[in-house]
């Protein structure tokens, strides 16, 4: 079928973020999160949260529940140690993504194992496309698995080309980009939302200039669409229906 809808986008920039600390955390927060609330700011179609956390040596988050929600979390710098009611247990290392499918429930902790270092890292929620189901656990090294001006698909709805399934019709990429270098983002019928999410560096991208911590939201555009870096850059990029 045709996609004839006007293509928009819209910048979240990273200074205009809600924000909390916590002494042992302090936290930004793309959407609403806790007790930071914006009406303009709940989510974009399956995501729901963006939060861009710092935790201090020592701290984390105790054993608590989740359910119907799929979890994804990228470590930026330091470390992350995991346990959870599946009986997993692991330190996640920077440049390492973590995913849990919550299903029909799910307890775990997450803690910086550091006594010096602190662990900054995303956590991502995206709303599953079921509800219930037994939990999932995985874990996604990127180390070299990952190409320069490249996209890497690391999880999908089908589990295609080596990515891992999720229970969502949605695509999560990563892309390394060089400085003066593009990556060009590749028509899709079917996921024809995205959102933009930098990690780290400068890029732009439909008419718009991101810096590390900007996200931008794309609606309505299958086409394909192109990424030029102003300097060594890493970014999420979420893929929607």
């Amino acid at each position: 079928m045709k996609h004839n809808m006007t293509p928009t986008t819209r910048v979240r920039r990273a200074g205009d973020r809600g924000t909390t600390d916590h002494g042992w955390l302090q936290a930004r927060f793309t959407f609403s999160f806790g007790d930071y609330f914006d009406p303009e700011h709940m989510g974009f179609h399956a995501l729901r949260v963006m939060n861009n956390d710092t935790i201090a040596p020592g701290g984390g988050f105790p054993t608590h529940p989740h359910s119907d929600m799929e979890i994804f979390t990228y470590v930026i710098d330091g470390e992350l140690a995991h346990k959870d009611s599946m009986g997993n247990g692991s330190v996640i290392r920077a440049g390492d993504l973590q995913y849990m499918s919550a299903g029909s429930g799910i307890h775990h902790s997450e803690f910086n194992p550091s006594s010096e270092n602190s662990t900054t890292l995303y956590q991502v929620w995206l709303h599953p496309n079921e509800t219930g189901g037994t939990p999932r656990y995985a874990e996604k090294p990127l180390g070299n698995a990952t190409a320069d001006q490249a996209l890497t698909l690391l999880f999908s709805g089908d589990g295609r080309d080596g990515s891992t399934a999720i229970r969502q019709d949605a695509e999560i990429w990563f892309a390394k980009v060089d400085a003066g270098k593009t990556v060009e983002i590749p028509a899709s019928e079917a996921t024809p939302h995205a959102w933009i999410q930098v990690i780290a560096g400068e890029v732009e991208v439909l008419g718009e200039q991101l810096h590390s911590g900007d996200g931008l939201a794309v609606e309505n555009l299958p086409e394909a669409f192109v990424i030029e870096a102003r300097c060594a850059t890493r970014l999420l990029l979420f893929r929607l229906c």
